[in-house]
């Protein structure tokens, strides 16, 4: 299937296979939604669905094929968790690099996502620059949390966020 629209019937699916997770015991999702994509071939919702069962059940290595095949084909909030999901699992295994090219991509295709930097700062930090790590969080908390106490320190938030992505 080359389209990347997700039919009524296919949605229904896998809302049936989120119903009936158990993440105990990953195993029957996995066993669900390989199915699925056998009915399916390369449709990347599905190919993304199968990543997210084997990442779930702590498969990382073999969620990672799935979630580059599924990727090309996936758009909108698909495509922001998937991306997350990716990087982070990227990070899971170590490969720090790679996470930082995701997530660097990710936080310029979907500049508003506040989860996608949280993540970001994850793999920032487990990659040993905490500096860029924190100062990454600072940002999420001055653009994001406009109480009155983070407004009036809104410039030296930003400014502390600056010198430490600077170090």
């Amino acid at each position: 299937m080359t389209t990347t629209e997700l039919t009524a019937e296919l949605r229904a699916a896998i809302e049936e296979g989120f119903a009936r997770r158990d993440r105990a015991n990953m195993q029957p999702t996995i066993d669900f939604f390989e199915k699925l994509l056998a009915d399916h071939p390369d449709y990347p919702y599905v190919l993304y669905q199968v990543g997210g069962s084997y990442d779930t059940a702590g498969q990382e290595e073999q969620a990672v094929a799935y979630y580059e095949r599924a990727l090309p084909g996936l758009t909108g909030e698909t495509r922001r968790k998937c991306l997350l999901q990716y990087g982070s699992t990227l990070r899971n295994l170590d490969r720090f690099d790679e996470s930082l090219a995701v997530f660097k991509a990710a936080c310029a295709e979907f500049p508003e996502s506040d989860s996608l930097r949280v993540f970001k700062s994850l793999t920032l930090h487990a990659a040993g620059h905490k500096d860029k790590a924190l100062a990454t969080l600072l940002l999420v908390v001055a653009d994001r949390l406009g109480t009155p106490e983070i407004k009036r320190y809104e410039a030296a938030i930003r400014g502390n966020a600056e010198e430490l992505a600077n170090l």
